[in-house]
């Protein structure tokens, strides 16, 4: 799948405004700067749905119950580079998730490991051996 094919309608993407902590002196009372992007994912149009799930299992804790993502910003002092940095956040995530996990392949042990791995327990059997005592009549 072209992860560059994803696109995020911007009417399912809603930011508020907080005040964060951190450096900012006394502006740092007074004005909210700090981001928070809350993303429907659950019932998004722009995405489809195994993209969903994996974006969903990728979000982790940041999912509400209602499948909701929210990414908080607060590096930055000012807003819009909050703004910019929640949402190239979320990007990030929605093009992980576009991305289909690989299958694994079973594979089996080598002939030569296998063979490594006999002699070390034959090895091993044989130090143990040697520590029982010997009974006598």
């Amino acid at each position: 799948m072209n992860t560059h094919a994803i696109k995020i309608r911007p009417e399912e993407i809603h930011f508020d405004f907080v005040r964060a902590s951190g450096p900012g002196g006394q502006n740092v009372n007074k004005v909210a700067t700090a981001v928070q992007l809350r993303f429907d994912a659950a019932n998004s149009q722009s995405i489809n749905s195994e993209t969903r799930e994996r974006l969903l299992r990728l979000a982790g804790k940041r999912v509400t119950a209602s499948g909701e993502i929210i990414i908080d910003a607060r590096k930055f002092r000012t807003q819009q580079r909050n703004r910019e940095d929640a949402m190239r956040r979320l990007l990030d995530l929605v093009e992980r998730a576009g991305r289909p996990t690989r299958v694994r392949l079973k594979s089996q042990p080598t002939a030569s490991s296998r063979l490594r791995r006999l002699e070390q327990k034959r090895r091993r059997s044989e130090v143990k051996k040697l520590r029982s005592h010997a009974v006598e009549d």
